[in-house]
């Protein structure tokens, strides 16, 4: 079977089951609905602004763009789950995929997914901007020694957050809060 199909890009991208956008020095040139939806925005309305909209707060914004940024310089790839805000101010869980688009410069074209996991993993306690940030990593299995290089802290200060955690989330041992941070019954 020799048939020829046209392949409409441009369609298959407004239509991907997940929020798809492309970036240029983290400001959205593009955006399909499927994006526009998860985080509430009305249709155009995400294109020409800073990622920065997406996130809880401006700090978490600047601290996981130094983050993405070198990872995206060194391996051209990233991928993490994060706690990011919806328009009407709304926390959720998000799987956040990244790569650079055809340049070796993270401040160049980027091609980013984004999926709501909260139906596995539902934002559950009021956490702080530090927290959140630090509970992403938790739920990556790492330890408070590779947390706290990752972030620029102590150690200590990692496991007095990770004790405050656990007292929110009535967690009694540290695998017990990853568990309730991913959203599992322990």
């Amino acid at each position: 079977m020799n048939q020829t199909f046209f392949i409409d890009y441009a369609a298959i991208f407004m239509n991907a089951p997940v929020g798809m956008c492309v970036a240029i020095d983290r400001t959205i040139v593009a955006c399909n609905r499927a994006l526009e939806e998860m985080f509430g925005h009305d249709p155009q309305t995400l294109h020409g602004c800073s990622f920065a909209v997406l996130y809880p707060t401006m700090d978490e914004f600047l601290r996981t763009g130094d983050r993405v940024t070198a990872m995206l310089d060194r391996t051209g790839r990233y991928s993490d789950e994060r706690i990011m805000r919806r328009r009407d101010g709304d926390l959720f869980w998000c799987h956040v995929t990244g790569c650079l688009s055809g340049t070796r410069d993270s401040a160049g074209p980027t091609i980013w997914t984004f999926e709501d996991v909260s139906m596995t993993r539902p934002v559950t306690a009021q956490l702080t901007p530090r927290e959140r940030e630090i509970a992403a990593f938790l739920v990556e299995g790492k330890t408070s020694k590779v947390i706290a290089r990752s972030v620029n802290l102590s150690p200590r200060t990692v496991e007095m957050h990770r004790a405050r955690m656990m007292k929110k989330f009535g967690a009694a041992t540290a695998l017990e809060l990853a568990y309730r941070l991913a959203g599992a019954a322990a």
